[in-house]
């Protein structure tokens, strides 16, 4: 079905994946962001084999190797001492054992590789200022809408929207949302403003009492990203572009190892942000006969196993498969939601079950939760060795 036009609401890192990986297979595709410029906010994410074997089909291996950083390992530590609880090899071993790199970048910089991707292979795949507000279908194709007013008309729609998707409140319609007692903080500091024997280049996770946080280098070693979740009571907005006073952020990390008193008092105060974590639960089905959904607005997930943009770029790369592979659209999206719809639920279950090990109170209560299990035998196993470009689509 290669002569389909696709429709994809959404230029965030799932929508620009799921894009370059249909027009690669020769689909027609146009992408419809809200924004009036491409860019992206945040700071950090993690790509694991599973998601970077489809950076490589799509042939951004070099531009990763310009700008992304390859850890060591990944630590577990615990909040007050350093004591190492857990450690998952990285470098060379998440290579040999499943056929690419583990890789910590820039959020914004593996955006603007894919919007490069994108538009090598199409260069006015992208429409700016185009926000979906919902959509029609019929036998013959689906009818998006947009804010002004106007439409694009396709045979079938992505929504790739995020987590407020409007295409999801289509498809799916209310479904509960709970928020988890969790915050997050978001800071970068530049690798000049801290000490020089901070951190060798890895991945760590610091584990205390109702709080944890990770910590990790982007941009070659040149910038440090540090995310912070504590528990607080109150809820609050979503938005990830919340500033709030740095004051809150050290007080809720009183008490912690020097080196992360080091990186708050490095960051620079006005430039500190906080939102709240929300959990959804897994939802079962997420398509329609000309519609679906990929990424957050198909299975937001907290970000307890760095698996958020991965799971988006899986999406993609099996939707195309599944669409070029099929008699017609509806089977097509139904063979791409039945290969992904318990893969993705496993994830959503298994971080919210991850944010609970992090917060132990007791000491010896954390190192016996950690000693029960092998977090790195268990991604390697189920996680990590998954490949959406190969895997049997049933």
């Amino acid at each position: 079905m290669k002569n389909l036009e696709v429709m994809i609401a959404g230029a965030g890192l799932g929508g620009l994946a799921a894009a370059a990986c249909l027009l690669k297979k020769g689909f027609k595709v146009r992408v419809f962001e809200q924004a009036p410029q491409l860019g992206e906010i945040g700071a950090g994410v993690q790509q694991s084999a599973n998601s970077a074997k489809v950076l490589y089909h799509l042939g951004l291996r070099d531009a990763l190797e310009k700008v992304a950083v390859k850890p060591q390992t990944y630590e577990f530590r615990r909040f007050d001492t350093g004591e190492l609880m857990h450690a998952i090899p990285f470098a060379g071993k998440h290579l040999e054992e499943h056929g690419a790199p583990y890789y910590h970048i820039h959020r914004a910089d593996l955006h603007q590789i894919l919007v490069d991707c994108v538009r090598s292979l199409d260069p006015n795949c992208i429409t700016l200022n185009a926000r979906a507000t919902g959509y029609s279908e019929n036998a013959e194709g689906a009818t998006l809408k947009f804010a002004d007013g106007s439409t694009a008309r396709g045979d079938v729609l992505i929504g790739a929207d995020g987590i407020k998707s409007a295409i999801r409140a289509q498809i799916v319609g209310e479904v509960p949302v709970t928020y988890t007692g969790y915050v997050a903080w978001r800071l970068t500091v530049p690798r000049a403003k801290l000490p020089a024997d901070l951190m060798d280049i890895v991945g760590q996770v610091w584990c205390g009492p109702k709080n944890h946080c990770v910590v990790y280098w982007l941009r070659r070693g040149e910038v440090l990203n540090w995310v912070g979740c504590p528990e607080r009571s109150a809820w609050e907005d979503e938005s990830y572009t919340q500033r709030r006073p740095w004051e809150e952020l050290k007080a809720d990390y009183a008490g912690w190892h020097p080196k992360m008193q080091a990186i708050l008092d490095a960051t620079d105060r006005n430039e500190c942000y906080r939102w709240a974590l929300n959990n959804r639960p897994p939802v079962k089905n997420w398509s329609t006969a000309r519609a679906t959904l990929l990424g957050d607005a198909a299975h937001p997930t907290l970000p307890f196993m760095a698996q958020g943009a991965c799971m988006a770029i899986e999406d993609g790369a099996v939707l195309a498969r599944a669409l070029e592979g099929s008699a017609s659209v509806s089977e097509g999206l139904q063979l791409y939601q039945r290969n992904r719809v318990d893969r993705t639920a496993r994830v959503v279950n298994e971080s919210t079950d991850h944010g609970g090990l992090y917060h132990i109170v007791d000491v010896e209560e954390m190192r016996a939760a950690f000693a029960k299990r092998n977090i790195a035998k268990e991604r390697a196993e189920w996680l990590f060795n998954y490949d959406p470009l190969t895997v049997p689509l049933k």
